[in-house]
């Protein structure tokens, strides 16, 4: 998933180099699914999330920020937010304050139909 070796002139060109590499990572290719991004905690606390809902911090270009990642595994969190953001930036990742369970999350029962 990262690639290991870090091009000299990604490194030289610092903060455009870093946006579009951002852009090209998708949470979808690491089993993800952000729920909410750079929020605050007393959004995350809201009992309507997902069990495998997990809360990230992170520090980007100085700042500390907090998303509500969604995963089967912390590992793929961990790989995502590693390529996207580079070593180090990743602070910790805990679990979330959800209780609905992962499988009816997000469910919509379907309209019944009128009976004549």
């Amino acid at each position: 998933m990262s690639q290991g070796i870090v091009n000299k002139n990604t490194i030289k060109k610092g903060k455009m180099e870093s946006d579009s590499k951002q852009s090209e990572i998708l949470p979808s290719q690491y089993g993800c699914d952000i729920l909410l991004e750079k929020t605050k905690l007393e959004d995350t606390k809201d009992k309507t999330f997902p069990l495998d809902a997990y809360l990230v911090w992170y520090v980007y270009e100085g700042k500390e920020y907090l998303d509500l990642c969604r995963a089967s595994k912390q590992v793929n969190i961990f790989d995502m937010y590693y390529d996207k953001y580079g070593p180090g930036a990743l602070q910790k990742i805990k679990y979330g304050y959800g209780t609905i369970s992962p499988r009816s999350w997000g469910y919509k029962t379907p309209e019944k139909k009128k009976k004549r």
